[in-house]
């Protein structure tokens, strides 16, 4: 038996931080779906199709071979994990995402990361749409303005230079966008723990997700 955890939250909330984390400690593998469609909204942008749906997107989606793994990320065997995590790509894959043929192609890829192995899956739709039985679902959230800065300092770091007021404007209409979206809308699953993590630091929500454990059946190996 193999044991899924969900980990979904708007951008910036600090889900990939932490699903990243929680899978290193449970020995669990991590998924990233925002970089799968982060990676697949790039391919189509510089294949030269707008987020709208065409038979072009539909016979490229058929073509497309995604190949997730914990810390790199490729497309028709290129490695494109290095020209995803800007804001534009963020925004891009926004807009893809909310097309069914986009959704549709990439479900069957995140499901089968679980195949065979424990996961750490963090997203927008993980808990209610992709593993809706996970055995434990956390939904982490956050102020705006906070998420904005923490993804400012993100890329600052990694020598980008970006403009803070640019970046909440972009999180605000990404909130936008996922949560009216028709298809897998970022909502919070009903049996999801909701965690506020602004002002908190990473251990002080990573122990609060661990000390959920507990609550699980402790005779499954998964517990460590």
């Amino acid at each position: 038996m193999t044991i899924v955890i969900t980990i979904d939250g708007p951008s910036g909330s600090g889900k990939s931080t932490i699903a990243r984390l929680l899978a290193k400690r449970k020995k669990f593998r991590y998924l990233d779906s925002g970089a799968i469609y982060r990676a697949v909204a790039y391919i189509l942008y510089n294949k030269g199709l707008v987020p709208e749906e065409s038979e072009n997107l539909v016979e490229l989606l058929e073509n497309l071979s995604v190949q997730p793994g914990e810390e790199r990320i490729s497309v028709n065997g290129t490695d494109v994990t290095d020209k995803i995590r800007l804001p534009e790509v963020s925004a891009l894959a926004s807009a893809f995402s909310a097309l069914p043929a986009v959704r549709n192609k990439l479900l069957d890829i995140q499901r089968e990361q679980a195949e065979g192995q424990n996961l750490v899956a963090e997203g927008r739709d993980m808990g209610s749409v992709v593993f809706p039985d996970a055995e434990l679902k956390i939904f982490l959230t956050a102020a705006s303005e906070e998420r904005a800065r923490r993804r400012y300092m993100e890329l600052s770091e990694k020598g980008y230079k970006c403009n803070f007021e640019d970046i909440l404007q972009q999180i605000t209409e990404r909130d936008r966008n996922d949560s009216e979206r028709k298809v897998s809308p970022l909502v919070k699953p009903e049996d999801a723990v909701e965690i506020d993590t602004t002002g908190l630091v990473i251990e002080e929500v990573l122990r609060r997700i661990m000390d959920l454990f507990s609550d699980i059946d402790p005779d499954k190996t998964w517990r460590t």
